[in-house]
């Protein structure tokens, strides 16, 4: 029962509309859903990182820390902002400029530099952890494998997206269009980022 509600609620905050899921999609719609999926690997290892660092107590240390989260905002707002002028630019086709870099490697730089991700582990995860129950670093181990599987699932759904409009057979003319608003949904969640509390 436990695990089930904590699943059930990292779902609904895994499939919460992000720059990891943005680029899901937008992966699925350039690069099909094979080499799409695959690149979720980036994300899920940039997360089981800060699982270990959870696990290893220095996500409450990491949290507590205002520079280590601005520097942390900082560098994730500079790639946002990287990623959303290259895709407005460049457009972000598998064979275009835009597309330097793998997108396996993308998603695990966008995942690790956010830290709304890391406050996940920090303060969301730990809700669930109950003394009772036993070991702490056990449990936060076992809660981080399902956040992951959670997250694994919701970025599944965007590729899924992403795949299935890429199959819809679009224009030249409304891939150019969906790539300016990839492009600047990316700039906005920027600017969100750099806006936000620390």
């Amino acid at each position: 029962m436990w695990l089930a509600l904590f699943f059930g609620a990292s779902v609904l905050v895994a499939l919460t509309p992000g720059a990891n899921n943005l680029l899901g999609m937008h992966h699925g719609v350039h690069h099909g859903p094979l080499r799409a999926a695959t690149a979720l690997l980036g994300r899920l290892a940039a997360f089981s990182l800060m699982v270990a660092a959870a696990v290893a107590g220095l996500g409450p240390l990491l949290a507590a820390s205002r520079t280590a989260l601005t520097v942390v905002k900082w560098v994730g707002v500079a790639y946002l902002v990287y990623l959303g002028v290259r895709v407005l630019v460049t457009g972000g086709g598998a064979d275009g400029p835009a597309a330097r870099g793998t997108p396996l490697r993308k998603e695990f730089l966008v995942a690790i530099t956010n830290p709304k991700a890391l406050l996940i582990f920090t303060a969301f995860v730990p809700q669930f952890v109950d003394p009772a129950r036993g070991p702490i670093p056990l449990q936060l181990a076992t809660l981080g494998a399902v956040y992951l599987a959670a997250e694994a699932l919701a970025g599944t759904a965007y590729v899924v997206l992403g795949a299935g409009i890429r199959k819809a057979g679009l224009t030249r003319r409304a891939k150019a269009r969906l790539d300016r608003g990839t492009g600047v949904v990316l700039l906005g969640l920027a600017g969100v980022l750099a806006t936000g509390r620390t």
